[in-house]
């Protein structure tokens, strides 16, 4: 009898394969008090596994194939200059000298210590870069231990053609299974924004994560299919099934063919409107993978990661030379740089006010109130943005907005430093676009007044619905509630979108909405004509759009957006979308 398990996809594709567990072991560690005598030495074996860890990622990109793009790669650059970093990297010494401890449990306060401020931010992205620091801080401490295989070392054999079951992988994990031959993966935990979960993706390997105990009920070398569309791990399937699921494999593959096709193809739709697809972007391997899927411009460039795990803060001159980088990367397309979107509960780096605790972080003194209470972190980037705009099209975004002086503040603050960066002989461009995020349920109701202040507006859907809805998506208990098309939230998107057209201003949308095709259709009937979004998420958004109708979408769309009733909103959208090929809802 088949047995389905449930997960979260974050790869679409069908995999058949033997299951192979991958088992690290849980790591385990405790305090041990050192005579002072051995306090050094503790302090050199801790240099060691960093160094050892350093050595193992080094390792790891070398025996990568020399065709494999430079993007992959770079995921694991990021892990290495993350063991450079004086947060990993010193801050455990600081400890091992302070607390006479052992090294490993001078990490592991480190690690609790950081991640307690990743797990505080609102972000969801940002707050899923915890498992980088995990995945680094992991490596060291099976250094420490001892245990320090890496997957794939032994049985290469076993590896090609399996589906590989494991408690989390790390990028470099990952990028090694795939060069050995896997064709699939399934976590226990991770969530479809992590680094992992990005570069499966990337690399177009079918993945599921966030399967909780799956080891416990698949056995290793057991036959299984793997849906990473529908999140589904199938076990003990008979020979009709399989041969289902061959047929899909085929279908997909006829699918990944036909979407290729787009990439160099205007998202047009058939009643001629164009639409404009961007691309959210963070690190280099966001950029490269944006060119690479042909994307029209950056619809939100986060520019937190400069700020984050270091000692210090960015200065102007460090940043002006980061976003005139992307810029110049982007060959010509527009660049929108969204401005610094952290709380002050982030301790981790330098210049970063206040040690009060803050109860909810969530709503508290972040984004652009963090920014315009500390000027001293705030001017510099505005100075860094404004000069970049000289070079190519630059746009501002100012995150979090939620009253009109905050706005104000903020115009008033560009024009005093446009007036210095004349004075001291800097270029600029004098008309750089800056425009706001609608994330904040009270910005969407008073969209009218900030469409006439800004040059565009851009609806932040995670934090739109979240806030709307009072709850987190990424906490289990309650992320069942998270739903984009909650009546109140499809209101205040439709509010955003018909004051941008009043007022004569462009309107985009960066949030998961925008690149989940299930919406696509939702939200052309209502108008939005500017998308930004994961640059794995583009082309499958322009095949739905280049197989849309505006004028057959309004009337169904209108139906919708006037029901108040779950079932007839779920009913109209399979209507909508009825003759498209989406992703399972899971």
């Amino acid at each position: 009898m088949s047995m389905a398990l449930s997960g979260i996809g974050v790869s679409r594709g069908i995999a058949i394969g033997k299951a192979h567990i991958l088992q690290h072991g849980n790591i385990d560690v405790t305090e041990s008090e050192l005579p002072a005598n051995l306090v050094e030495q503790e302090v050199n074996r801790f240099r060691q596994a960093v160094h050892t860890a350093r050595q193992q990622l080094q390792s790891i990109r070398e025996r990568i194939p020399e065709d494999t793009r430079e993007d992959i790669a770079a995921f694991i650059d990021t892990h290495l200059l993350m063991l450079d970093d004086n947060t990993l990297a010193a801050a455990p010494i600081d400890l091992i000298r302070a607390r006479h401890c052992n090294a490993e449990w001078a990490l592991k306060l480190r690690r609790d210590a950081i991640v307690e401020v990743f797990d505080k931010m609102n972000d969801a992205y940002l707050r899923t870069r915890r498992d980088d620091i995990d995945h680094v801080i992991n490596r060291i401490q099976r250094v420490l231990l001892n245990d320090a295989a890496e997957p794939g070392r032994a049985d290469t054999d076993h590896l090609h053609g399996a589906i590989v079951l494991a408690g989390d992988l790390t990028p470099a994990d990952t990028v090694l299974l795939q060069h050995e031959g896997i064709v699939a993966f399934v976590t226990e935990y991770g969530g479809p924004l992590s680094h992992t979960a990005i570069l499966a993706r990337s690399l177009r390997i079918p993945a599921i994560v966030g399967m909780h105990n799956v080891t416990r009920y698949v056995h290793d070398g057991e036959q299984v299919i793997l849906d990473g569309q529908a999140g589904i791990l199938i076990a003990s399937a008979d020979e009709n099934l399989l041969k289902h699921y061959r047929n899909r494999q085929y279908d997909e593959k006829q699918w990944r063919i036909e979407l290729d096709k787009l990439k160099h193809v205007p998202a047009v739709t058939i009643d001629n409107k164009p639409i404009q697809l961007m691309c959210n972007v963070e690190l280099p391997v966001d950029i490269e993978a944006a060119n690479r899927e042909a994307t029209e411009g950056v619809g939100l460039y986060r520019t937190e990661f400069l700020f984050m795990n270091r000692s210090d803060t960015p200065d102007e001159e460090e940043q002006y030379k980061c976003y005139l980088d992307v810029l110049n990367r982007l060959q010509g397309r527009p660049l929108t740089i969204r401005t610094l979107d952290l709380g002050a509960d982030k301790e981790v780096d330098g210049g970063h006010p206040g040690d009060r605790l803050c109860t909810n972080p969530a709503l508290g003194l972040r984004a652009i109130r963090l920014c315009l209470r500390d000027k001293d972190l705030f001017r510099p980037q505005l100075r860094a943005i404004l000069r970049t705009s000289a070079h190519g099209p630059v746009r501002m975004m100012i995150p979090m907005l939620s009253n009109s002086q905050e706005l104000l503040q903020v115009i008033s603050l560009v024009n005093e430093i446009k007036q210095e960066l004349r004075q001291e002989g800097h270029g600029f461009n004098p008309d750089m676009p800056v425009g706001g995020m609608i994330e904040v349920p009270a910005a969407a109701l008073s969209a009218t007044f900030f469409a006439r202040h800004l040059d565009f507006m851009s609806i932040g859907t995670n934090d739109l619905i979240q806030y709307t809805l009072a709850i987190d998506r990424i906490d289990d208990e309650v992320n069942y509630l998270y739903d984009p098309l909650h009546p109140a939230v499809l209101r205040l998107i439709q509010m955003v979108i018909m004051a941008g057209e009043s007022a004569g201003i462009p309107v985009t949308m960066c949030g998961e909405m925008a690149g989940d095709p299930r919406y696509t259709r939702l939200l052309l009937g209502m108008g939005l004509t500017e998308f930004s979004m994961h640059p794995a998420s583009l082309q499958e958004v322009k095949q739905v759009v280049k197989s849309s109708s505006l004028q057959e979408l309004a009337p169904l769309v209108r139906r919708l957006l006037e029901t108040q009733e779950p079932e007839e909103i779920s009913s109209l959208l399979d209507t909508i979308n009825a003759d498209i090929d989406l992703p399972a809802q899971g």
